[in-house]
């Protein structure tokens, strides 16, 4: 494959050539398409039918050729190095492929936010691209176009850094490498630029504020975090609308400074090459490490309580339940990883085989797990047609209640460990999950083996562990649950309305999709 032709296939996303770019957007469009349709319930089974003859419909065969030894690995360690401007870099020589891709982590993020400013340091990211001293939005636009590359800046709300990232092919290296630079030490912010920005920005949290997804995602974390910075995970209308160039020169000018960041590298470059288009680069950014304002103390967890966003109209019930977990350097994450995987971090965990595969409640029901500087969270959550709301609540209660009263078997959890350690080979043949994983350990202070240990320590959690962890972090105490969904629309086979049936669950509040308390 000649230079061209990679340039061309990356601007594809990877797709055939000769197809070019149309079939990859039809396909793009096609499954946004299919996604957004709202959720629906599948024949449910009959009242009497017992859940043990349901299961039945799911044969497990066992017949895989399973080898039970720990997978044993030794990813390549990362070459550091420390420039005197206090910059932290990290180097991977991968050459499987003529790529390479660069990211810089700065150790400042939503969290930062001003309260009176919420997306701030979203807006700051995502403005580097619009212009520099030395070149115009458009000009670096069609630069980093010509390249086949790609150049983007991100602040995830509820995160604690903001993440600047680039790649393209190995030969074209000095030139992304100058062209990150140039967004990242030189950016204007230019005026006109923003008030682009702004239109879009405030087009797509109109956008985010008709999905039930993003309302029950918002009202969970504002119950679970209250005061607390995680709690914010969108902007407000009115901050984009206020939002001027100089308060984005205040934030980037304060925390983007190399004491405050890592620069990690890899690909198709020897460490010694990649060090001295850094140093050419980056050598000159000025500033020491500036320690973001200290986040105030987690709020005590609150009893626990039931959350209904009425949104007149809505043909499904997202629904969310969860609490507090931990932070990502504490001794329990890989265990409490193995829980969520066994409890909902997959279509063969728990909540999807009972609420789809058995009683055809929702196309899809899953746990995820967060957690950061802070504690974050393990959350089940699942999208249900209106009239099994009771139904389905109960059965994603009954398995949280499940993991943490009943011991899991050595045979689910052998294959809940087995299919982490497997999802986790596969992304070692990806050079930016190398990357980003070494960046983690270096950011959250981990240990340098981390990762080589990581298989072998998912492999020793045992059953008895799986229902320690889950009894500590599924906290029913002090469970929350939210669900966005019509109050009057009936919710059981009962008739009752979706509002009368989560009164059965615990004290239930109410609100509207903009926030306000209703009676």
């Amino acid at each position: 494959m000649t230079v061209t032709e990679a340039r061309y296939l990356r601007r594809c996303g990877g797709w055939a050539v000769e197809k070019g770019c149309v079939l990859a957007v039809g396909v793009w469009f096609a499954v946004v398409a299919l996604a957004q349709r709202p959720a629906r319930a599948l024949p449910a089974q009959p009242q009497g039918e017992q859940h043990t003859a349901a299961l039945s419909k799911v044969e497990r065969l066992n017949r895989a050729p399973v080898n039970k030894e720990p997978l044993k690995v030794q990813l390549p360690k990362p070459v550091e190095a420390r420039l005197p401007n206090g910059l932290s870099v990290l180097v991977i020589e991968q050459h499987k492929l003529p790529t390479v891709a660069f990211s810089l982590w700065i150790k400042a993020g939503a969290l930062t936010d001003p309260k009176n400013l919420p997306g701030l340091a979203s807006f700051t990211a995502d403005m580097l691209r619009e212009g520099t001293t030395h070149r115009t939005s458009a000009q670096l636009a069609a630069e980093i176009d010509g390249l086949g590359a790609s150049l983007s800046g991100s602040a995830a709300f509820g995160g604690s850094y903001s993440e600047v990232e680039a790649s393209g092919l190995a030969p074209d290296a000095d030139k992304l490498l100058e062209l990150m630079s140039d967004v990242v030490l030189h950016p204007t912010f230019p005026q006109d630029e923003l008030d682009k920005y702004k239109q879009r920005a405030l087009a797509q949290l109109e956008q985010e504020r008709s999905s039930p997804v993003f309302l029950a995602h918002q009202k969970f974390a504002q119950v679970i975090y209250r005061d607390f910075p995680a709690a914010v995970v969108s902007p407000t209308a009115e901050s984009i609308k206020t939002v001027t160039p100089n308060d984005l020169r205040r934030f980037h000018d304060a925390y983007y400074v190399p004491g405050n960041a890592i620069l990690g590298v890899v690909g198709d470059v020897k460490p010694d090459q990649a060090l001295a288009l850094i140093r050419q680069h980056f050598g000159e950014w000025k500033g020491a490490a500036v320690r973001p304002p200290a986040l105030p103390p987690l709020p005590d967890p609150a009893p626990a309580a039931v959350y209904l966003v009425d949104r007149p109209n809505s043909t499904q019930s997202d629904l969310v339940a969860g609490s507090l977990a931990l932070k990502r350097t504490d001794p329990d994450y890989i265990p409490l990883f193995v829980v969520n995987r066994v409890l909902g971090g997959g279509p063969s965990a728990r909540l999807f085989l009972n609420l789809r595969e058995v009683h055809g409640y929702t196309y899809g029901a899953y746990s995820s797990l967060s957690a950061d500087v802070y504690r974050g969270t393990l959350r089940a959550s699942a999208p249900v047609h209106n009239a099994v709301t009771d139904d389905a609540l109960h059965e994603l209660m009954a398995e949280l209640k499940r993991i943490r009263d009943e011991r899991v078997s050595e045979d689910e959890l052998g294959e809940a460990e087995r299919s982490i350690v497997a999802s986790f080979a596969l992304s070692l043949e990806r050079p930016a999950q190398l990357l980003d994983r070494a960046m983690l350990v270096k950011y959250y202070g981990l240990p340098q083996d981390y990762w080589d240990r990581f298989p072998a320590a998912v492999a020793r959690v045992t059953p008895d562990e799986v229902q320690q962890v889950a009894r500590k972090y599924i906290d029913l105490d002090h469970l929350q649950i939210v669900c966005v969904g019509d109050a009057r629309q009936p919710g059981n086979a009962q008739g009752q309305s979706i509002k009368d049936v989560l009164k059965k669950y615990g004290d239930l509040k109410v609100f509207d999709t903009n926030g306000k308390r209703l009676e």
